[in-house]
């Protein structure tokens, strides 16, 4: 049997990381920091600028996960991100400014190719999030992504930012699936590595044409797209 039957024939659930694999956050949070910075007058390169953002707020993510102590929100972990982005790009800025732009997360709008192709997917396969973000923004998201997904789980239930092995067992727990029957989909290496490692079956959607990395945990599928996922799984 080859890995696309094995993936067909075995898998349950397709888990989808949301930002930047379902929702295009490098693009939608360039238009809003666009806009802003503008108003600030700063000079530099909005896209330099979002880049620092999402670096900053992944670094801090990892940082809380690995202290062990009281899970900090996705929300208070971006406003530390951004308040140190613009500190760094020498920006004056309130904490009103911050906790804005932070809420732009919310209203990110998916990949053109994903509607369609989550919607074929839907016929064959039960769908999920499992994202860092807390559950009041993946709610509020609902109304910008518009998918119907038959779970939407934060790593709140886990206490815990992916890649941590809980966010994925609690996950699958929370879906009424076992570890072995979810394809997790993710555009971040990271994340692949992170499911993969804790027994899901993974696949990466490659579209910045970057290396996966010669880690342990490869992915079971590479695609460029959600339709080349779509046209491979059903």
């Amino acid at each position: 049997m080859s890995v696309i039957d094995d993936l067909r024939v075995n898998t349950r659930l397709l888990m989808f990381d949301q930002y930047g694999t379902v929702v295009d956050m490098q693009a939608g949070l360039i238009e809003v920091a666009t806009l802003f910075l503008k108003k600030k007058g700063w000079s530099g390169r909005p896209d330099a600028f979002v880049t620092w953002w999402r670096r900053t707020h992944f670094e801090n993510s990892m940082i809380d996960a690995l202290l062990q102590r009281e899970h900090i929100s996705y929300r208070k972990i971006g406003e530390i991100s951004v308040d140190t982005t613009l500190e760094r790009a020498g920006i004056a800025h309130t904490k009103e400014e911050v906790s804005w732009l932070v809420a732009q997360i919310e209203k990110l709008k998916p990949f053109p190719d994903v509607p369609a192709a989550m919607e074929k997917l839907h016929k064959r396969y039960k769908l999920a999030i499992l994202s860092n973000g807390d559950p009041d923004m993946l709610e509020a998201a609902r109304a910008h992504h518009g998918i119907n997904f038959d779970h939407i789980i934060s790593v709140a239930s886990a206490g815990a930012f992916k890649p941590h092995r809980a966010t994925y067992t609690k996950a699958a727990e929370i879906a009424g699936v076992k570890m072995e029957e979810v394809l997790f989909v993710a555009n971040h290496a990271f994340d692949c590595i992170g499911a993969k490692a804790a027994g899901m079956r993974t696949a990466f959607i490659d579209r910045r044409k970057r290396p996966f990395g010669d880690w342990p945990y490869q992915p079971d599928l590479i695609v460029e797209d959600f339709k080349a996922l779509a046209d491979a799984l059903v």
